[in-house]
This record gives C-alpha cells, sequence and structure tokens, in this order.
C-alpha cells in the first residue's frame, strides 16, 4: 500500500519536472523564454562579436576617519561601544580590537559601512577575527568567540 502511494506520487511529479527543462541553448521548454543574455545590437566589434548589455552602476566608496563598534559580553550581558579611530586598538574584556579600515558609500554616509577589523584574545597569538566586517550583515563575516561579540554600527565621519 506504501510502495504504492509512492510510486504514485512520484509519476505525478515527473511530468512538471519535465516542462521545467531547458534546452542547450537556453530555451525553456514550458514557454519559450530564452535565458540567453541580450546583446548590444548597435555596438558590434570589428570580428561581428556582440558583448552582452551591463547596466552596471558603481557605487564609489568614501573612507571614514573612524567607526563605532559594539561588543556584548555574553556572561554579563552588558553592551558597550566602542568609538575607534583608524589604526587605534582599543581593549574590550579579553580582546584587542584594531580597526584598519572603515568605508562607506560616498553620497550615504548612513549608507551600508564595512570595515577592516583585527580582533586577538590576550595570550593568543594569531588574531581570532581578522577581516571585513559589513554593518548591515554582522553574521556574514562573524567573529567566532565563545564570551564575546563584536559588531561594526557604522563609520564615522568628519
Amino acid at each position: 500500500m506504501i510502495r504504492a502511494a509512492v510510486v504514485a506520487m512520484v509519476l505525478a511529479v515527473l511530468p512538471v519536472c519535465a516542462l521545467a527543462q531547458t534546452v542547450d541553448d537556453g530555451t525553456n521548454i514550458e514557454d519559450g523564454f530564452s535565458m540567453t543574455p541580450e546583446l548590444d545590437l548597435e555596438n558590434a566589434g570589428d570580428d561581428g562579436s556582440f558583448e552582452p548589455i551591463q547596466e552596471v552602476e558603481q557605487n564609489k566608496a568614501a573612507n571614514g576617519p573612524g567607526a563605532v563598534l559594539r561588543g556584548l559580553d555574553k556572561v554579563t550581558g552588558s553592551v558597550v561601544d566602542l568609538n575607534m579611530a583608524v589604526g587605534q586598538v582599543v581593549k574590550f574584556g579579553r580582546l584587542q580590537v584594531t580597526l584598519g579600515e572603515c568605508r562607506y558609500p560616498a553620497g550615504n554616509p548612513a549608507g551600508d559601512a564595512y570595515g577592516y577589523l583585527v580582533i586577538r584574545a590576550e595570550d593568543v597569538e594569531r588574531p581570532v577575527f581578522e577581516g571585513w566586517m559589513i554593518a548591515s550583515s554582522p553574521a556574514l563575516n562573524a567573529l567566532d568567540h565563545p564570551r564575546f561579540d563584536v559588531w561594526l554600527l557604522r563609520c564615522t565621519t568628519e
């Protein structure tokens, strides 16, 4: 009985999977939608080749003179904001936090900031964290420490 039910479900799903398949040229079998990039036909190269049209907006980044970081001691529950200048080393609990650089979108200082941090634990030669931290997504590249959390809030401006 159970085998018959499983076979019936598999047979019901197969036609749906077949409709979603694509052909080698990027055309969807179901609706004929082309997955190939749009080509710039007006600006063909001398050899007849075409480049895909790309509308890429380049955001210029400005360097901030410092940053505001937030530190959390998971044991005591205390939260501390750390105002740092670039190149400054601040002690937070058993950690030494160094801000290497802080950048933000040039036209939008309140926008998404990202900073380069080096965090070392006491009596440990190798850093426990070294890299870029993004203010809007601190979990994307986070400090992995059993007691402390540190994350970037924003860059400071002049």
